[in-house]
């Protein structure tokens, strides 16, 4: 069993400073902003970023983790202040805002819930889907979600929202409409 090093603290400062320069570029240019340009504003070479990120998802994921861990645990806030249908209707609405306002997290998040393929994306979609999960089986035994709902389909689906309102006007003003429209096929079939 191999041990894993702790890193160098001048390593670690590269790490960090990276983090943070990469989620200044990523709000300001997407996730599509200049790897290259990120090393230089850090103040690093680029074989330095790539050392810690080898690709750029990995450095999307690693720079918004704080902020997809935020919204899993502000899910179960809402749990605990709103009845379920609520709180999950309250929950996709700060998930689609959060999509559109910070740059670089609709693709995090779309590629954190259909593939996780590193280990922050299967952490982010970890994250996501387990908060989704839990609102979804709390709605669904209050009565107010149907019963053939997966957490997958619930977050493609607001993804779609979040798309849909930035295509409307760019600043989500359309997500409220949008879910709402959504949750009337969601809710139960009534006999």
């Amino acid at each position: 069993m191999s041990q894993v090093r702790p890193m160098r603290a001048d390593a670690r400062r590269n790490y960090e400073r990276l983090l943070q320069v990469a989620a200044e570029a990523f709000a300001e240019h997407g996730e599509n902003a200049s790897l290259d340009d990120i090393a230089k504003r850090a103040g690093v070479g680029s074989g330095t970023l790539y050392r810690h990120f080898p690709t750029r998802q990995a450095l999307l994921e690693a720079a918004y983790v704080d902020r997809v861990e935020a919204l899993g645990a502000r899910a179960d806030e809402l749990a605990g202040q709103l009845p379920p249908g609520e709180a999950l209707m309250a929950w996709l609405q700060e998930l689609c805002v959060g999509t559109i306002q910070v740059r670089g997290m609709k693709a995090l998040l779309g590629s954190a819930v259909t593939d996780g393929s590193t280990a922050a994306g299967a952490a982010c979609g970890t994250t996501v889907r387990g908060a989704a999960g839990r609102l979804i089986e709390a709605a669904q035994a209050e009565g107010t979600l149907r019963a053939d709902l997966e957490p997958m389909e619930l977050l493609r689906l607001a993804h779609g929202v979040a798309t849909a309102s930035e295509l409307a006007d760019a600043q989500g003003t359309q997500i409220r409409r949008y879910l709402a429209l959504l949750t009337e096929g969601l809710r139960p079939q009534q006999p």
